[in-house]
């Protein structure tokens, strides 16, 4: 799996409470809801790149205001299709 490097501030590690591990787990599922709701990631790639299997990540969508419903019918059979 390839690995990325992101410069984040500690003032901003400070400033949330969080060490550098946990940030980095967090980014990954912000970053995995995120780009499911913009529709570039189906429910099952998101919840890869989050780190949760895919019921866990479909549960946990409400929590950021994000509707596992909000896809159109074809974008929905198309996202099973890729599960």
């Amino acid at each position: 799996m390839p690995t990325l490097k992101v410069e984040v501030p500690e003032e901003t590690l400070i400033s949330l409470k969080q060490d550098a591990d946990s940030f980095s787990r967090e980014m990954r599922l912000l970053a995995a809801v995120k780009l499911f709701e913009l529709g570039k990631l189906s429910s099952g790639r998101a919840a890869q790149l989050g780190g949760l299997s895919r019921v866990e990540f479909l549960a946990i969508l409400g929590r950021y205001g994000v509707s596992p419903f909000s896809l159109t019918r074809e974008e929905l059979v198309q996202d099973v299709a890729n599960a």
